[in-house]
């Protein structure tokens, strides 16, 4: 009896967890995939180097995005494909503060505490022939004044009349884009491997 009574116990419990599955997996089935356009889709700091490997590991919980203070972190809807509900960070409309609040809240592996200086979002890259010092319409320095990682990222060439530069330091967070005067954006993110100036314009 008692038996028999755990096997519907049993049955009873795999049949909710099933369907409580359900909804999370058809939503990935069903939205259609469209290509991201990656200097727009960063993925939050601390994420896994390998974007597959991100999207299996992120359970789709949304905690990064409720603790997350600049409100930056959104959340691929019906376009994302198998990538619905995991969240990404468009620094267009807002970059990341690299509070690393996110990282500490994620329950999978998708997100790894990472010191802020060895975060690799990607990195800024100025395009000369837009961006306004580098084009002689004046001082601008945005770019530079909001970097949360100071001079080791982004500054000055004092010896190129107070033009910006992209240093090293760089990890990709987003805030020179989202601060950019410019309406054309001459600053982007792009991958960690590219190019701090825009190739062919320089």
């Amino acid at each position: 009896m008692k038996r028999r009574h755990f096997l519907k116990r049993f049955v009873y419990s795999l049949v909710v967890i099933i369907g409580a599955s359900l909804p999370y997996g058809m939503s990935r089935l069903l939205a259609p995939a469209t290509r991201s356009d990656r200097n727009k889709y960063l993925r939050p700091p601390g994420a896994l180097a390998d974007d597959a490997a991100f999207i299996k590991a992120c359970i789709g919980c949304g905690a990064c995005g409720e603790v997350c203070p600049p409100r930056c972190i959104e959340f691929y809807q019906r376009s994302g494909g198998s990538q619905v509900n995991t969240p990404f960070i468009n620094p267009e409309d807002k970059g990341c503060i690299l509070c690393g609040y996110c990282m500490e809240v994620c329950p999978t592996n998708a997100l790894t505490v990472t010191p802020r200086n060895e975060i690799s979002m990607g990195i800024a890259q100025i395009d000369r022939s837009a961006c306004y010092p580098w084009v002689d319409r004046g001082v601008c320095g945005a770019c530079v004044s909001v970097c949360p990682l100071g001079e080791t990222a982004i500054g000055f060439d004092f010896a190129n009349f107070y033009r910006p530069v992209v240093q090293k330091g760089c990890v990709g967070c987003g805030l020179c884009v989202e601060v950019c005067p410019e309406p054309s954006l001459p600053i982007r993110i792009v991958e960690m491997s590219g190019s701090t100036v825009t190739p062919h314009r320089i």
